[in-house]
């Protein structure tokens, strides 16, 4: 608790927190002020930001300050559905073979080394191109990074596990006739919280990230608006070749300060929770 307290005092990491937070509150209330769809055409192809239209329209006429609120939420659910895959993931794998060991934690470690090498980028890439676009939903993209992303979850969690299974707790927890999964569910994970907490916000990051990167190839979701969507229609419309700015600046801010702002978080986060680096007022 103390921990959390320290955290909240840290300076880096409550501005992140309010941008982050801020963006994300930003993201679930503003059907509640901004009306209308992403894909109306209410104007002139590349009309320069007004009154009417704050940051101008696209290439098809499309309202920008509209399509970059879609956007954003879409991209935060990406990061939250494929952060908590990845997370979970990684968690579960990490806490069976570090505690377990043996054979079982052998393969679980050949497969987390796998993915580990394996960029998950890449073959984000050649499932995301095969499936084609009708079966590349905002779903389907997020299970998909989600699944791909969950090694170094998994390495940092097991070697946690792995010091955790010594300590007296758990010794006393088998002595008691705990059942494997009790002590993990109560001896260890609750250990390992922090480690968690700080995995799934790099997670997020990845796969706001990912999704960005996809989408400016033309292989994300093809059902919704999102920051890289809207980049690649950027690229493809030249806007950057025509001086169009308001047709990618604001997504590529918001993908930026999104990235920057959970990167301190977690940053931050491991100043505090890791005893090497805290620094003790």
């Amino acid at each position: 608790m103390r921990q959390f307290t320290l955290l909240f005092k840290n300076p880096s990491f409550l501005i992140s927190f309010v941008v982050f937070f801020g963006l994300v509150l930003v993201g679930l209330l503003f059907p509640i002020f901004v009306h209308g769809s992403p894909v109306d055409r209410l104007g002139c192809p590349f009309e320069a930001p007004t009154a009417h239209f704050l940051l101008g329209t696209n290439e098809e006429g499309q309202d920008m300050f509209v399509r970059l609120l879609f956007g954003l939420r879409s991209s935060l659910y990406v990061g939250l559905f494929a952060g908590t895959i990845a997370t979970v993931l990684g968690v579960v794998i990490g806490l069976i073979g570090g505690y377990k060991g043996g054979l079982l934690d052998n393969v679980l470690t050949m497969l987390t080394n796998l993915f580990i090498v394996i960029p998950s980028l890449v073959v984000l890439i050649l499932i995301s191109n095969s499936l084609g676009p009708k079966g590349r939903s905002l779903e389907v993209v997020s299970i998909i990074i989600g699944a791909t992303c969950w090694a170094w979850t998994a390495r940092a969690v097991r070697a946690q596990a792995q010091s955790l299974k010594m300590r007296d707790h758990v010794n006393l927890a088998k002595l008691n006739g705990y059942g494997t999964t009790s002590i993990i569910l109560m001896q260890i994970l609750p250990y390992t919280l922090s480690y968690v907490f700080m995995a799934f916000i790099i997670q997020m990051a990845t796969g706001i990230l990912e999704e960005a990167a996809i989408s400016m190839m033309g292989l994300g979701p093809y059902d919704s608006v999102t920051l890289g969507f809207i980049l690649n229609n950027a690229q493809k419309a030249e806007a950057l070749v025509n001086g169009d700015w308001w047709s990618f600046i604001p997504a590529a801010v918001l993908v930026t300060l999104l990235q920057y702002s959970l990167f301190v978080m977690n940053t931050s986060m491991e100043t505090i929770f890791n005893p090497r680096l805290r620094k003790e007022e």
